[in-house]
């Protein structure tokens, strides 16, 4: 299925707001988690864990299940295709693993925002909650793969992209030497 012209540029533009979007709020959640990671303060640590779980919560979960759902619709709707191009395919494996990632971890992250929540909780349990920079750093860095990935789109078919292009009218032959004839033209 391809989108029409209109259409497949409003899905691009959406996919990179919510992408772009998504690197960017985790480029806030990584400050705050720098500094419930080095903070002794107690407010501050109560403040960071309260920022954290907003952010994780109310703008990088949906910001990361639009841009999934929005790359799966730029690829099934134009001529890269969701399986022709390897590039494609790692790119979909990496933000649904990072989407993954992100669901559950969002677990612990609501876990630390209750305590700091909690007016009751002391200093002592404050300064005992644990960080989430090994999941921040690391879903930083894969979202930049994706990124480059996304801009550079390097070559390479997979398979089924090598079948689908032999079948195409006016493919190339495997050789890259001219056009594949066929039946009709033998």
């Amino acid at each position: 299925m391809r989108l029409s012209p209109g259409l497949r540029k409003a899905a691009l533009a959406a996919h990179l707001a919510l992408s772009v979007g998504w690197i960017g709020a985790i480029a806030a959640y990584l400050a705050l988690d720098l500094t419930a990671a080095t903070g002794a303060d107690p407010q501050v640590l109560r403040t960071a864990y309260l920022g954290m779980g907003a952010i994780a919560g109310w703008v990088i979960v949906p910001l990361a299940i639009g841009a999934l759902l929005t790359g799966l619709l730029v690829s099934l709707g134009t001529k890269w295709g969701l399986l022709r191009h390897w590039w494609v395919l790692v790119s979909l494996a990496l933000t649904t693993f990072a989407t993954a990632v992100l669901l559950v971890e969002t677990g612990t992250i609501a876990a630390y925002a209750a305590v700091a929540a909690d007016p009751t909780a002391s200093d002592t349990e404050l300064r005992a909650l644990g960080t989430t920079l090994v999941h921040s750093v690391g879903g930083a860095l894969v979202l930049l793969v994706v990124l480059v990935l996304n801009m550079y789109k390097p070559p390479g078919l997979t398979p089924y992209g090598w079948r689908k292009q032999r079948e195409e009218p006016g493919a190339l032959h495997p050789t890259g030497l001219g056009p594949r004839s066929t039946e009709r033209e033998r």
